[in-house]
This record gives structure tokens, C-alpha cells and sequence, in this order.
């Protein structure tokens, strides 16, 4: 009985931590497309710096990263 109520609550830690790992992933797409299209709106560097920055984004944010076969 101890080890099938172990196995239960493993499982449900790792659903925990699967629909946490989606949470950021989805939070990390969301911040990337908002970057994006701040500085496709933005007047200059320092306006999309600064817009940036009132939204609490990074310029970082809005990098798209590849991961294909042979790339980091």
C-alpha cells in the first residue's frame, strides 16, 4: 500500500511539473512575440530599449533560438 500511494503521488508531481515546464514555455513564447513586436514599433534603439524596459522585457527576449539537428 505504501509504495502504490508513493507511485500516485510521484505521478502527480510529475504532472505538476510538466504543466509548470508548459506554463513557461508558453510564457517564454508570449515575452518573445511581445519583444519582437515592441521593437518593430519602436522609433529608434532607445525608444525600444525603453519600451522595453516599461514592459519588463529583455531585448534577449525576443531572439528566436533554433534547435536543429547540429545547433546549440
Amino acid at each position: 500500500m505504501t509504495l502504490a500511494r508513493y507511485a500516485g503521488a510521484t505521478g502527480e508531481q510529475g504532472r505538476f511539473a510538466e504543466a509548470r515546464a508548459s506554463g513557461q514555455i508558453q510564457e517564454a513564447i508570449q515575452s518573445g512575440r511581445a519583444a519582437r513586436t515592441v521593437a518593430d514599433h519602436a522609433v529608434d534603439a532607445q525608444d525600444c530599449k525603453e519600451l522595453l524596459a516599461m514592459l519588463g522585457l529583455k531585448a534577449v527576449d525576443g531572439t528566436r533560438r533554433c534547435r536543429g539537428v547540429g545547433q546549440g
